[in-house]
């Protein structure tokens, strides 16, 4: 359904505002709803084998890992990315880590501090759902913090970023773009649903009246922290079977990049074989 890698089609590139993205395309994919939904699940094969490489590369001493890093705006869908892209792969092989509002613990430590406890392991896949990148959107928006440290931040994600990939962690870092018309479809969908009526909170409507700050704030991280070995995708979002489908194609194009192939034994499979059919 399309021939462009889809990590090609969705990676920012410098200079572009997030106005100029359309919340409803569908970028690599050539195809409408029924067809990604039918596709998403035809990955699962072909994932499963690469996840397992992976884990197999890591048991045996590799250091690959990956990172995936979702950041959107309320209601932009990092649940259902959870449940239909990430479900794909091997909850085994995989650690999730939602970060909230910073506790006191945390907060008496660098902003890094605790996304550090939270790294995949070799051989493993961790997903965040919201990130580091929280500590240079909120904290801008809501002015929590001043301008100079702010920019240290910037500095500091980067130079983090660099290493860990140096250390052998593949970081896919998805921004999942809606537009403002979206989310209120969203949040009112939540409130007629009793069973989706926790998922909603008063302050959401608040943080609506901070929406250009917020996209200012994410256009401004886009342009500092998109580097050569950590490239931000911005994701449209606003099509729920789009955003899902390519979600799952980043992470399979991700994978699959790490060209890995199963750990070479370090032991005599003859030798070994003959000892357990010639056992008593």
């Amino acid at each position: 359904m399309t021939s462009t890698p889809i990590s090609a089609a969705l990676r920012y590139r410098a200079g572009t505002r997030l106005a100029d993205i359309d919340t409803q395309a569908t970028p690599g994919f050539d195809g409408d709803k029924k067809d990604a939904e039918a596709a998403l699940p035809e990955l699962a094969p072909e994932m499963a084998n690469l996840q397992e490489r992976l884990f197999a590369a890591g048991y045996t001493g590799s250091q690959r890992r990956l990172l995936l890093i979702l950041q959107g705006m309320d209601t932009a869908g990092k649940g259902g990315i959870l449940r239909h892209a990430v479900g794909l792969l091997d909850p085994g092989g995989m650690h999730l880590k939602a970060f909230k509002k910073p506790t006191s613990e945390e907060l008496s430590h660098d902003f890094l501090w605790r996304i550090e406890r939270e790294l995949p392991g070799p051989g493993e896949i961790a997903i965040f759902d919201r990130s580091h990148y929280e500590d240079v959107l909120v904290v801008k928006v809501h002015q929590i913090t001043d301008a100079a440290e702010i920019e240290r931040r910037y500095g500091a994600i980067n130079e983090f970023e660099a290493k860990l990939t140096a250390a052998g962690t593949t970081i896919v870092k998805c921004m999942l773009h809606i537009s403002p018309e979206t989310q209120k479809e969203r949040l009112l969908a939540r409130l007629d649903d009793r069973t989706k009526q926790w998922k909603f909170k008063p302050e959401d409507i608040d943080e609506r009246g901070h929406w250009d700050a917020y996209q200012e704030a994410y256009e401004t991280l886009l342009e500092r922290c998109s580097t050569a070995s950590a490239p931000w995708y911005v994701v449209p979002s606003d099509r729920k079977w789009y955003r899902n489908w390519a979600i799952g194609q980043l992470l399979r194009e991700h994978l699959g990049a790490l060209d890995l192939d199963w750990p070479a034994p370090d032991y005599d499979v003859a030798e070994q074989r003959a000892r357990l059919e010639n056992e008593k």
